[in-house]
């Protein structure tokens, strides 16, 4: 009686199998990767200044460690990018909304949105540089540029198509504006601005990197850049893995978890591993 109690106890386990074998290939991926790498670097014959070896990386980022540089640019970069990215979303949902409320607003401006969401940040900065100088503030107002326009594009999509059946059945039943808004255009608009803030977050990501090698004195984008100039080719590679880093932290512990408590919660999506 209780070996057939206990029975159900293995059936567990298979989640914890799977994702240790994966975990192994990737570990696997990468240690193959860096070995090659470290081979290749004698068979090659350059300077370190254009193919350093993994070691020389290693080296460069315990230097940066050591004299503390590394913590405190990682620190200004993550405070522009959440800076910029919270006053981007925020903005580009709340005219999102308001703008898709209004049907003459919407087939008015959307256009010009369209236009805008077409410019790259890149094209922005030397002018946001010219208002406002080099620093802090330049950074972020190009993160939230970039990050406004497709969270604002998707929020209208999203609110332009909500179902109008649901909406006419909320207003049958004497639901006022913001009822109708709450139960029935915000749900039907929320993949769109998921959708938005997950496109919005890359696009900021990268946007960070390049403002911060125009106009900025620290951060990883001007680690990556001083590196280069100083010819300090370690340091860069050190940037670079750093940033690699923190995007695939950023979408594993963000915008994933985010995504599961919003619309895959609500069955909007599934996730690829509950098709399995």
């Amino acid at each position: 009686m209780s070996d057939a109690l206990a029975l159900p106890a293995p059936a567990a386990q298979p989640a914890l199998r799977r994702s240790v074998p994966r975990f192994l290939k990737g570990a696997g991926g990468v240690f193959a990767l860096l070995v090659a790498w470290q081979l290749s670097v004698p068979l090659v014959g350059l300077s370190s200044y254009f193919y350093p070896a993994p070691t020389d990386v290693v080296a460069a980022f315990a230097d940066l460690i050591r004299k503390g540089i590394l913590p405190v640019y990682f620190v200004d970069s993550m405070l522009r990018y959440s800076t910029g990215l919270a006053t981007g979303a925020l903005l580009g949902v709340a005219v999102g909304v308001l703008v898709g409320l209004n049907r003459t607003a919407s087939l008015a401006l959307s256009p010009l949105f369209k236009f805008l969401f077409a410019i790259v940040e890149v094209a922005w900065i030397p002018i946001f540089v010219i208002w406002f100088g080099y620093g802090v503030k330049t950074i972020v107002l190009a993160l939230v540029y970039v990050v406004f326009f497709p969270v604002l594009y998707n929020t209208l999509l999203g609110v332009r198509t909500a179902p109008q059946i649901l909406v006419n059945a909320l207003r049958s039943l004497g639901a006022n504006r913001l009822q109708v808004l709450r139960y029935a255009i915000l749900p039907a608009a929320l993949p769109g601005i998921i959708t938005g803030l997950r496109v919005g977050a890359g696009f900021a990501f990268r946007g960070l990197v390049f403002a911060e090698m125009v106009a900025a004195k620290s951060g990883i984008g001007y680690l990556i850049f001083e590196g280069a100039q100083s010819q300090q080719t370690a340091r860069t590679i050190v940037g670079m893995i750093v940033l690699g880093l923190t995007w695939l932290a950023i979408d594993l512990f963000y915008l994933r978890p985010f995504e599961r408590a919003t619309i895959q919660r609500w069955g909007l999506t599934v996730d690829a591993e509950q098709r399995r």
